[in-house]
């Protein structure tokens, strides 16, 4: 069965031009998901080799849709943070591809997604209730629009923002949450709800903003 897992970092889009390029992680390793499942180093190595070895490419997509191609991979590389990925959209094939590109450029869509089939897992000794994905048949590469990091190693990387001394400015904030893999869409909505707490306006509350987060969980 194909299963799909986000990688919840923002594309690199700062040099996104004419030609389409973009880059980022389509996955990080040993990072604890919503689904209590985390992917080990090395997982998508053998799958990448077998791809080409037999000359087949990884799929970029639009939110997994089979019948939205939107372009190639050109680079597809384990590094020691995740799976980093170069590609190109093709901007000129598909109506799908040229809308993909222009919400790119533009900063509303921003993250990446894999899709997958298990190869091979293992329960994690040292964490209880966690998977491993120590193997994955790596399938195809999304750009998506929400990604889907795990929503309690968010939720405190916001609070301890939040909880600690002094506190940030509004634009220091969301510089953080980027920081902590926020796409920047999402860190600028929980900033924004953050607000009049930063500011230390009266009754405010520092918790508003961690129930925003968890509201997106939908």
């Amino acid at each position: 069965m194909m299963k799909t897992k986000n990688a919840g970092i923002a594309l690199d889009v700062k040099a996104i031009g004419d030609d389409g390029v973009i880059e980022g992680y389509a996955s990080v390793w040993d990072v604890v998901d919503s689904y209590n499942e985390a992917v080990v180093k090395g997982a998508f190595k053998a799958s990448i080799a077998a791809a080409r070895r037999d000359k087949r490419s990884i799929k970029m997509m639009r939110e997994h849709e089979r019948a939205k191609l939107i372009g190639v991979w050109d680079e597809l590389d384990e590094d020691d943070t995740g799976l980093r990925v170069k590609g190109r959209i093709l901007k000129d094939v598909s109506v799908e591809a040229a809308e993909t590109y222009g919400l790119i450029r533009a900063g509303a869509l921003d993250e990446l997604s894999i899709g997958y089939r298990e190869v091979e897992t293992k329960k994690d000794p040292a964490r209880p209730g966690v998977l491993l994905l120590k193997q994955l048949n790596l399938r195809e590469v999304s750009v998506v629009t929400f990604g889907a990091l795990s929503v309690a190693a968010r939720i405190d990387s916001v609070k301890s923002i939040l909880n600690g001394g002094d506190l940030p400015t509004v634009r220091q904030f969301e510089e953080h949450l980027r920081d902590a893999g926020f796409s920047k869409s999402l860190a600028a909505a929980i900033a924004a709800k953050a607000t009049p707490h930063l500011r230390g306006e009266p009754e405010a509350k520092a918790d508003d903003a961690l129930d925003f987060l968890k509201a997106l969980r939908g």
